[in-house]
């Protein structure tokens, strides 16, 4: 079974089992720890949308409230978290709101 190339849009990540593989299948990825409840999230949700458009990033969504293993074996203790992963190693992390063009660069320099 191959794995989808970046889709686009952004997967919504249902097991463990299928973020490890999609971390460990792509070159850069892009997790978006984030809750329902959370309006930060809610903020930041079309930037991360346009970022699955527009780059060669897969992002990852990952509901801290369906997923709190996810979540805790990441260390995440707020949202909504970015991680950047790079060859299946995190390279970077962001808390908050933020700058769509701040993300474009990190995803840049990962893909250099």
């Amino acid at each position: 079974m191959s794995t989808p190339e970046a889709t686009g849009a952004p997967i919504h990540i249902e097991s463990q089992a299928q973020f490890d593989e999609l971390v460990a299948d792509h070159d850069v990825v892009l997790v978006d720890y984030h809750a329902e409840w959370c309006g930060p999230c809610k903020m930041l949700e079309p930037t991360v949308e346009e970022l699955a458009a527009e780059t060669d990033a897969v992002v990852l969504k990952v509901d801290i409230d369906e997923h709190q293993d996810l979540a805790r074996d990441a260390g995440v203790r707020s949202v909504p978290t970015l991680e950047f992963y790079k060859n299946g190693e995190s390279q970077d992390r962001v808390i908050g709101v933020q700058d769509k063009d701040d993300l474009l660069n990190v995803i840049e320099e990962l893909s250099a």
